[in-house]
């Protein structure tokens, strides 16, 4: 498993990345794993929707599940990775890379106080 140090981590297993006012949002490799192969992703706001912490990002769905992803901070959504619905195994491949699901531009500082640093991620996800 990886856990990209430069990541937040929220223990439904979104991971965030934040760079210039700009979060970066996408699913853990523990979740893809967990999952296992990915086959529909399905986006809940469209871009230029104001969204808020917690509410619904997407609903990923895989051939042994389906999971709820949602925001783990809020603004504006600034893009969405539509090419996901060609190709939903992104999420597997590249959780980290390729496989993002949206870009929000932040309304200020968020607070990031309720999510994990890569290492308490990793601790919590070895617990599990």
């Amino acid at each position: 498993m990886e856990y990209p140090k430069d990541l937040h981590y929220l223990k439904t297993d979104e991971w965030v990345k934040i760079e210039d006012g700009v979060a970066t949002i996408g699913i853990s490799d523990y979740a893809q794993d967990a999952l296992s192969d990915v086959v529909y992703v399905e986006f809940e706001p469209d871009a230029g929707d104001k969204v808020e912490a917690g509410a619904t990002l997407a609903t990923i769905e895989s051939v042994k599940a389906a999971a709820e992803v949602v925001f783990p901070v809020g603004g504006e959504v600034l893009e969405l990775n539509t090419a996901l619905a060609d190709s939903p195994e992104k999420l597997n491949d590249a959780p980290y890379g390729d496989g993002w699901l949206a870009k929000v531009q932040l309304d200020g500082e968020p607070d990031l106080s309720g999510l994990m640093d890569a290492a308490a991620y990793e601790e919590y996800c070895k617990g599990r």
